[in-house]
């Protein structure tokens, strides 16, 4: 790994733990100079980590995903921009679908599926995404259709990141599997606090396993990528 990618990654750590301190200590106001850098140093790490790999869809992805991701992390910081928020990170795990199918071996392959097979080892994240809407149902009003949109996406996209098992190398599907798994949690605590009951702990928590989520994802891909299965 080259000193000027972990550069971005000194960044990225810094810019979390800042904004996380200032949410801890109710320091909204300060987040407009930490939350919107975020992502962009994300992003800086995996952009010139991949450079050799101009023009390749999987980047590509990648980058929309990450770009989609800042918008919604700006948009969230302004509570009358909320649906927009939720749909620019409705298109960033649009964007990791697309990425995770990619980052895979033959990942367009057609065979025979086992449906029932597939149902028990999706189960957890179903079953996670049902826990959070039964509890969170009541309180949705308005905005019932965009988070069941919302919620089936973010699951399709846990789903598919755990269809890469064994469809390439470890290191690459456990970072990415457990990086959509945190990923989850953050949107499904956002939720709760949201829709169902509010609590102080919320955002320490959203924005702690949002930042390790996100990280995770970029280094699984960038293992993939490492290890010479580009697609």
């Amino acid at each position: 790994m080259k000193k000027k990618n972990i550069l971005w990654l000194y960044l990225f750590l810094l810019a979390s733990i800042l904004d996380i301190f200032f949410v801890a200590n109710g320091q909204s106001d300060q987040r407009v100079f930490t939350k919107p850098l975020i992502i962009p140093f994300l992003l800086g790490y995996f952009f010139f980590s991949t450079a050799q790999l101009k023009g390749v869809l999987l980047r590509k992805t990648m980058i929309a995903a990450l770009v989609f991701s800042w918008m919604g992390d700006t948009l969230l910081m302004f509570p009358k921009l909320f649906l927009y928020g939720l749909g620019a990170f409705l298109m960033a795990h649009i964007c990791y679908i697309v990425a995770f199918k990619v980052s895979q071996q033959q990942p367009f392959r057609v065979g025979r599926v086992d449906f029932i097979r597939l149902f028990f080892l999706n189960f957890p994240i179903y079953l996670f995404a049902a826990f959070v809407y039964f509890y969170i149902r009541g309180g949705l009003g308005e905005m019932k259709i965009p988070v069941i949109a919302y919620l089936i996406i973010i699951v399709m996209m846990a789903t598919t990141a755990r269809e890469r098992f064994k469809n390439t190398n470890a290191n690459s599907f456990w970072q990415v599997m457990i990086g959509a798994a945190f990923f989850l949690i953050s949107d499904g605590i956002l939720a709760l606090n949201m829709f169902y009951q509010s609590f102080p702990e919320s955002g320490v928590l959203v924005m702690g396993t949002y930042v390790v989520a996100q990280f995770l994802i970029v280094r699984g891909i960038l293992a993939h990528i490492q290890d010479g299965q580009i697609a």
